[in-house]
């Protein structure tokens, strides 16, 4: 459900920086561990940015990867689905150091 007030938040940003112009499309970059869901962003754009001129845009996804630092060796790691141990000396002490990007990248306009 915070989908929505975050697919305001982008659709707020897009008009604000597209200045009067027609949106085509807006890229985003989303990091693996930011818990945002592509299609409920897709769901709550097409809704609300209805009459406006970001209506016909296209989303663009990128994900970006987890990232995990081991606090015990250093090692730097993307962390698989079952595990976040570390794959280098298998400590539990490893902490988040990348993947919880999102943002507006960049939108083309007309």
């Amino acid at each position: 459900m915070h989908e929505l007030s975050v697919t305001q938040s982008i659709l707020d940003i897009v008009l604000q920086h597209a200045k009067g112009r027609k949106v085509q499309q807006v890229n985003l970059v989303i990091g693996q561990f930011s818990s945002i869901v592509d299609d409920s962003v897709q769901f709550y754009w097409d809704i609300i940015a209805k009459e406006t001129l970001a209506a016909e845009a296209k989303l663009h996804f990128e994900r970006i990867p987890g990232e995990m630092t081991c606090n015990s060796c250093g090692h730097v790691f993307h962390p698989g689905s079952e595990t976040f141990l570390c794959p280098s000396c298998e400590s539990n002490a490893v902490r988040v150091s990348g993947g919880q990007e999102f943002q507006v990248d960049s939108i083309d306009v007309e």
